[in-house]
């Protein structure tokens, strides 16, 4: 096993707040690693403190066993959160300009057929689209041939089928064989891209390792979702969550069928009941307390 990457408890202190407290994780070689949280959990100021854009109060940043240096500027490619296009030039002559800030170079046509930007190299940036905009930041993310990659929050603001394209993009980057460190509070997203996850809340992480394991850990049986407002009977027997800004309760059942027939007790109409996998969202709500559905 090969790490590409490594954190080691960084540190973050602005007047009167600690945004990131003693944060370490390490990123194998070649996977997508999703650091995730919600607003204001820290997962943006951590990853600038990776990239050397935000300086750490304290701690280290190693990349393939060195302190990160001049090798890895040459061999990262980061899409922020929030970037700035030069107004007034095309879409080509925005990943050239990008392209010279470096010595190692990518092939850039490969890269604009790679982000689906052949029909979009004489747009002005102006003039582009959500979903477009984000193919073109990843492509410039990428004319450095990186090694490593970091997309934050890439699909934030994006339509459902724009979202799913930047996934189809984010797996072709994986499989070129790039490590990916992705920052999302999507978890569906989360879920389908990464093979390891470290879940942040209040600056620190609160679980780490690979989504499936996590789930497996945590849960045992499915989970009987209904709205409250179809109860009729007191459930302090039957072992339940109440999620009251979704207006929900949750059971988690090994046994659907008995657990269907003692709710049915308890219920005014079980046709609203719905019975699914845990996801990480469910995780997610566990660990931290904070609403994603919406």
């Amino acid at each position: 096993m090969t790490i590409a990457l490594e954190a080691r408890n960084l540190r973050k202190h602005y007047p009167g707040v600690v945004a990131v407290n003693g944060v370490s994780f390490a990123v194998e070689e070649g996977i997508c690693f999703g650091l995730l949280g919600p607003n204001g959990a820290g997962k943006t100021t951590t990853v600038e403190i990776i990239e050397g854009v935000t300086p750490a109060s304290s701690g280290e940043v190693y990349y393939y066993g060195e302190i990160a240096g001049q090798k890895f500027r040459q061999e990262a490619g980061i899409q922020f959160q929030n970037t700035a296009l030069q107004d007034y030039i095309t879409v080509r002559e925005t990943l050239e300009m990008f392209r010279t800030l470096y010595a190692r170079r990518a092939n850039i046509d490969d890269i604009i057929e790679q982000c689906s930007l052949v029909d979009l190299l004489d747009r002005d940036n102006r003039k582009l689209s959500g979903g477009q905009r984000q193919r073109l930041l990843l492509a410039v993310a990428l004319v450095n041939k990186p090694r490593l990659i970091f997309l934050d929050e890439p699909t934030t603001g994006l339509d459902p089928q724009a979202r799913r394209n930047f996934w189809d993009l984010v797996q072709s980057i994986r499989a070129g064989g790039s490590t990916v460190l992705l920052t999302t509070h999507y978890m569906d997203e989360a879920q389908i891209l990464c093979d390891e996850i470290a879940i942040m809340d209040a600056g620190k992480i609160v679980t780490q390792g690979v989504p499936e394991a996590l789930l497996r850990e945590k849960y045992r049986g499915l989970i009987i979702e209904l709205p409250i407002s179809d109860l009729t009977g007191d459930m302090s027997g039957i072992e339940h969550t109440v999620l009251e800004k979704l207006g929900l309760i949750e059971v988690v059942s090994t046994d659907v069928s008995a657990s269907l027939q003692q709710l049915s007790a308890h219920v005014s109409n079980l046709n609203q009941i719905k019975i699914r996998q845990p996801d990480l969202e469910d995780l997610f709500l566990d660990l931290t307390g904070h609403t994603l559905r919406a």
